[in-house]
């Protein structure tokens, strides 16, 4: 596949993910949170069974940045841990294999606290 095509495909299925929640977001009565968890979760349940890497293959970038993709990246971590540690690979593999993205939300929310003032955004 060439990579005009990548990039399509790419576009196409990580903008379908997003549809999909925000059709979520305004036609069911699901909070912004319960549908980031259902989405974390459907992606380590997909990536358990193995139906998510093959989507992963095909669209890259499209299906590993949304929340689905990373449940898919815990759920390949435990799996790696669980086969090179044996049942400790359950508790560590997840955070291992999500570390850099773990650590990049907590400095760049961190950097976003110290820069912006916090406060209520009720009208008093």
């Amino acid at each position: 596949m060439d990579t005009f095509m990548e990039y399509v495909w790419a576009f196409l299925v990580g903008g379908a993910l997003c549809a999909v929640g925000q059709v979520l977001i305004d036609l069911t009565k699901l909070t912004p949170a319960r549908i980031l968890t259902t989405y974390v979760v459907a992606g380590v349940i997909l990536g358990a069974v193995g139906l998510y890497e093959p989507l992963v293959d095909f669209a890259g970038g499209g299906a590993t940045v949304p929340l689905t993709g990373f449940g898919y990246l815990l759920s390949k971590g435990v799996r790696e841990a669980v086969l090179e540690h044996g049942l400790i690979g359950a508790f560590t593999g997840g955070f291992t294999s999500a570390a850099a993205g773990i650590a990049a939300a907590i400095f760049f929310g961190l950097i976003a606290a110290l820069i912006f003032k916090s406060g209520s955004k009720i009208n008093e």
